[in-house]
């Protein structure tokens, strides 16, 4: 699994870098067969003002699947960086678990050779 991380109009820390990748690896682990590229934008919405605007977007690209996006939106962008990771790997599961079922449903019956 690739990984990217960007940073839009504020530095990247190393702790923040490190906790991103820790969090996407502990998140995404259960799907990382089917993994080709993560990217996450970290931006600060309305700079210096505050309020509730650090957003975490994540794009994953998933083999044979279409991509999934997941954006949050927090005051804290510790809490974005998780609540993203968190809905990113229950969305994966939930996809790939569909996917599994389609072609089962779809895989031709063999009759019991007796």
């Amino acid at each position: 699994m690739q990984i990217d991380i960007q940073a839009r109009d504020f530095p990247l820390t190393k702790a923040l870098r490190n906790h991103a990748e820790r969090r996407m690896n502990f998140a995404l682990m259960c799907c990382d067969d089917y993994i080709q590229r993560v990217v996450m934008r970290l931006s600060d919405i309305n700079g210096p003002r505050g309020g509730a605007d650090k957003r975490c977007q994540l794009h994953v690209v998933v083999a044979g699947l279409p991509d999934v996006v997941i954006e949050d939106i927090e005051t804290d962008l510790y809490i974005a960086i998780d609540r993203a990771t968190d809905r990113a790997g229950r969305t994966l599961l939930r996809k790939i678990d569909r996917q599994k079922t389609l072609l089962k449903q779809n895989r031709p019956q063999v009759a019991n050779a007796n």
